[in-house]
């Protein structure tokens, strides 16, 4: 085989591991274009290295990937972006191959908005021995040779990490998709109707909101964490008027859509998602709201919403 099938064929072995490098990437970074980064930086790694000698492709570019993510995690400057009270996860459109595998609930979870903050509060070697023992199932003695440790390290990493993400978890478990549905337009109907108190008892008693501000402007996130405040500013951010419509560059579509696993409202002008609120339900009431702004963090998820057929919005006109 001469160089150029040679490289050829390297460059399709690669390929036929991106999309589930870009799944671990992302369920790491919580970020899909920092995720798309980290692939892109292992692909030169590939193409740089004495690929003859690699006997098993998917577990170099896994050991590869995984690395560039903590190394990434590590930074001064992710520290800086990833501040408490700053950051949160980029939402991805249900059917985004970055969201796979997705067979088993464990992962499934693992790529949920609630999982991906949760997994903030772990360190980066936590969250790698984590993500790869429950999202990709690989046994302590791959994770060991990804990571540079021992395997009791490894049992060690994912047993305090486990315990760390259970003492935070909220217990909703799956929610039946056209239950969730039915719940969040039901919302919907009541914040813009005005009416504040079917909205609190549409809310958990321990409910809370989190959003990055109109157009992701807030420099910290905005939290509010009882039933009453979170209606009120639902019910205030809902009620459409002049200037909120020159804001956001006219009067937008408010479609219903699935994100990350969960029912989502969306806000589009001109086929454009300019804003996005997810739910998490609990016991057919809502548990959380997150509230998605920011534009830098809605890309990957309206270049999706463009490639598709919407469905008739729930609001045309907001």
């Amino acid at each position: 085989m001469d160089r150029t099938a040679t490289d050829r064929f390297d460059t399709g072995r690669f390929e036929a591991s991106r999309s589930r490098l870009a799944s671990l990437a992302y369920r790491m970074l919580g970020s899909a274009a920092d995720a798309e980064d980290a692939v892109q930086d292992a692909f030169l790694q590939w193409q740089a290295a004495d690929r003859q000698r690699i006997r098993v492709p998917e577990a170099w570019l896994t050991k590869v990937v995984t690395n560039l993510c903590l190394d990434r995690l590590r930074s001064a400057q992710a520290r800086r972006e990833r501040a408490v009270g700053a950051w949160l996860p980029e939402p991805l459109l249900d059917g985004d191959p970055m969201l796979g595998p997705a067979d088993t609930f464990e992962q499934r979870e693992s790529v949920s908005l609630a999982v991906l903050m949760l997994m903030e509060r772990l360190s980066p070697v936590e969250r790698a021995v984590y993500l790869l023992r429950e999202a990709f199932s690989h046994s302590h003695a791959e994770i060991a040779e990804i990571l540079d440790v021992s395997e009791s390290a490894s049992q060690q990493h994912l047993h305090r990490a486990r315990r760390r993400v259970a003492a935070a978890r909220r217990r909703g478990g799956e929610a039946d998709p056209a239950a969730a549905r039915r719940i969040v337009e039901e919302f919907l109907t009541a914040a813009s109707s005005g009416r504040t108190e079917r909205l609190v008892a549409m809310l958990t008693d321990d409910a809370t909101a989190v959003s990055d501000g109109a157009g992701g402007l807030a420099k910290t996130l905005l939290r509010y964490d009882t039933p009453r405040r979170i209606a009120a500013v639902v019910r205030a951010g809902l009620k459409p008027t002049p200037a909120k419509r020159r804001f956001v560059g006219g009067s937008p579509a408010v479609h219903f859509a699935f994100v990350n696993g969960a029912p989502a409202l969306l806000f589009v002008v001109d086929g454009q998602v300019i804003g996005a609120a997810t739910f998490d339900i609990e016991g057919g009431r809502i548990a959380t709201v997150r509230g998605i702004g920011a534009p830098a963090r809605l890309v990957r998820l309206a270049d999706a919403w463009r490639r598709q057929e919407p469905d008739t919005p729930l609001i045309v006109h907001w």
